[in-house]
This record gives C-alpha cells, structure tokens and sequence, in this order.
C-alpha cells in the first residue's frame, strides 16, 4: 500500500504482522512502479518482513528516464537518506536490513554507514559518483563508508557492467564488502525481466544469495 513517510516522501509499505526484521528497498532511478510493488509483496511473502520502498524522485514522477539520469546531480545525500531511515521506520521493527538496485544500490552503499541497519545489499550500485551525477549534494559512496562504522555490505557485480569497473569493484572489496560477481553480466541483470540485460539463471543465485545474507 502506498503511504507517506515522515518526511512526506511516498513510499510503498508490505506489513507482516509480528515481523522481526524490516526491509527497506531502494528502486533503481525510475522509482516506484509495479515492478517493485511486487517485489516488496514478494519478499514479504516469502521472508516474513515488512517492506517499505521509498520513492526516488518524489514530486518529480513524470520525469523520463533521461530527464532522471540527468536530475541525479540534483539529488541530496541528506534529503535521500532521510527518505530511506524514514522507510526503515515504517516497518517498525527493530533490526533493518536495506537493498538497492543501479542508482538505489549506490544508496544503499551510502546507507551501510548510518548505524540504521543490520545488513545492507547492492546490486550492481554505483560505487564511484559518474561523472555526470556529481553535484553539490552528492557524496562519494566510498568516502561515506569510510566516515563511518559500516554494516556488513554484499555487493551483487556484473563483470561487463559499465557503472561498476573493476577498479571499483576492488576498491569497494578493500572498504570490507563482500563481493559476488557474475561472469559476463551487464548492469540490471538481476531486478527486471524485461531489460535486455536480464540473465534468469543468476537472477535467481543473485536473489537467493542477498536474502540470505540479509538473513543473518
């Protein structure tokens, strides 16, 4: 069901009566849409937990996928993390864990040091800014975990996935993430059945592996 957070950003909440553990999942850039409405009902379902997924760009819904690639530099590390401590406190539950996919990973990389959450997952998030979502507001992934305590972090890598190079990908195993990477993969091989990139066969490990160790 659709609700406001706190701070009046919407969010999408999956309640499960009596859950011991609350899942915030951050959206790719397009945001919430069917897609993640059932993957939140999904995880609830199957996992036992409440799930909340906040809106990305709220207020700005109707931007394209080009105008949203574009309005990245706008975003405010801040004002998003407020957002997603806010969808940590909708499932009201006491041990959090948070997911994010493509641009929602890179938060999700960015959230692993808020002292919020049990656990945190990437797939394929961006771990260095690209160079044309650096703006004001935005933090270095990296330098965040590094002014903190982070969670344990997993980070789900596709090999041929061009946000995620490999000097990257070790820079983020060297901060202490746990690194799976899938051989051949391209970015969004994992959330979405419909992109050209999608590869069922490690969708389903990739799956099964973060709700494991988010799990734990």
């Amino acid at each position: 069901m659709r609700i406001d957070l706190g701070t009046g950003t919407p969010g999408e909440l999956t309640p499960v009566a009596g859950a011991e553990r609350g899942l915030v999942l951050v959206p790719d850039l397009m945001g919430l849409r069917p897609l993640f409405d059932a993957h939140a009902a999904r995880l609830a379902a199957e996992q036992g937990w409440t799930v909340c997924a906040p809106q990305v760009f709220p207020g700005r819904e109707h931007l394209t996928a080009e105008e949203r690639m574009a309005a990245v530099c706008e975003l405010v590390d801040d004002e998003v993390r407020a957002d997603v401590l806010a969808a940590a406190d909708a499932t009201e539950c006491e041990t959090v864990v948070i997911a994010g996919f493509c641009m929602g990973g890179m938060y999700a990389i960015k959230a692993a040091a808020t002292g919020r959450f049990h656990r945190a997952a990437a797939f394929y998030g961006m771990i260095r800014l690209p160079e044309r979502w650096k703006g004001p507001g935005q933090g270095e992934p990296l330098e965040l975990l590094a002014a903190g305590s982070p969670c344990p972090l997993l980070a789900i890598i596709g090999t041929e996935d061009p946000f995620t190079p490999p000097d990257d990908v070790a820079a983020l195993a060297a901060a202490g993430a746990q690194v799976v990477s899938y051989e051949g993969a391209d970015h969004g091989f994992v959330h979405d059945p419909v992109r050209p990139a999608h590869r069922p066969d490690d969708a389903v490990d990739a799956w099964n592996r973060v709700v494991e160790f988010l799990s734990q």
